[in-house]
């Protein structure tokens, strides 16, 4: 046989691996929140944009949720304005707020663009159109960091007409509060809440690790599988800490409150998107409820 046709059956067996997942999901939302170092990298933000189409094409219905930290802060170093922090969250003064919303758009248009480029129809939003998420100011310890959004309520109309009429969302983090006035949100944080209102089967983190490791100073550790209270002891003993906490915790609310499950993904591995959901064990690592503990088992076996 030859090496060609190798590679065809290999690509056919692909495809019908893939099968029981795609009826599976079919018609189901899959909320991806897009960020970190994949979108600084033509290559991978490609892959990820294909990766995403596929979904829509084979049936299913994802959200992209966006980030743009990153892009932030380079335009404020051209404006000649350190970006500051605090707590992991960044520091947002008027003018910083004036700043990241327009980077946003930008970002959030490119997408748009990238997804229109690969034949799906997209439309780019922010949780300022439609009143979507409504915030308060949210305080790190009792001080203000400015124009930073906590979330309290996300209603999804605009979602909904977007997904019927068959256009892809992509959402940038901006909210409003009371008065009107412009708030950024932590992305992982707006992913998380948009897909708790809609009741997502999946949520997908596309960070900048692995997964959760088992030892984080051997990154062949990562653990596949983690039910809630799994998740909630690995924080307990500090195996778990820094920056992927409130991730952590971002996952363990939107399972609670109704989506079906959380992967996180190193979103610098070509398709890993598609890896994760089209096949057996996936590749990263999926946070479940203890009463899905059956359909994992399955899955391992």
């Amino acid at each position: 046989m030859s090496d060609e046709m190798n590679q065809i059956l290999i690509k056919a067996q692909t495809l019908i691996e893939a099968l029981p997942y795609i009826r599976e999901f079919y018609g189901k939302t899959i909320v991806v929140k897009y960020g970190g170092s994949a979108m600084l990298d033509e290559r991978l933000e490609e892959s990820v944009i294909k990766d995403v189409a596929l979904l829509k094409l084979v049936g299913m219905k994802p959200i992209i949720v966006h980030g743009g930290g990153k892009e932030i802060s380079s335009w404020l170093g051209k404006l000649g304005k350190e970006p500051k922090f605090c707590e992991g969250l960044r520091v947002t003064d008027g003018e910083t707020i004036e700043i990241a919303e327009m980077v946003l758009n930008l970002v959030n248009k490119k997408l748009v663009r990238l997804l229109e480029k690969v034949g799906v129809k997209a439309v780019g939003i922010s949780g300022k159109d439609g009143s979507m998420i409504k915030v308060d100011k949210k305080y790190v310890n009792g001080k203000d960091i400015g124009y930073v959004g906590e979330i309290k309520k996300v209603d999804s109309t605009v979602i909904q007409t977007l997904l019927e009429s068959d256009f892809i969302p992509v959402i940038a983090p901006l909210g409003m509060d009371d008065t009107y006035k412009t708030y950024n949100i932590n992305a992982d944080e707006a992913a998380s809440a948009i897909a708790e209102k809609m009741r997502a089967e999946k949520l997908v983190f596309l960070t900048d690790t692995d997964g959760v490791y088992e030892d984080r100073s051997d990154k062949s550790s990562v653990i596949p599988m983690l039910s809630i209270k799994e998740a909630k002891d690995l924080i307990e003993i500090g195996q778990i800490n820094g920056g992927m906490i409130p991730k952590i915790e971002n996952c363990i609310t939107a399972i609670q409150q109704g989506v079906n499950r959380v992967h996180i993904l190193d979103g610098r591995l070509k398709n890993s998107l598609l890896l994760e959901i089209f096949t057996k064990k996936g590749i990263g690592t999926v946070i479940y409820d203890e009463a899905e503990q059956d359909y994992f088992e399955q899955l391992v076996s």
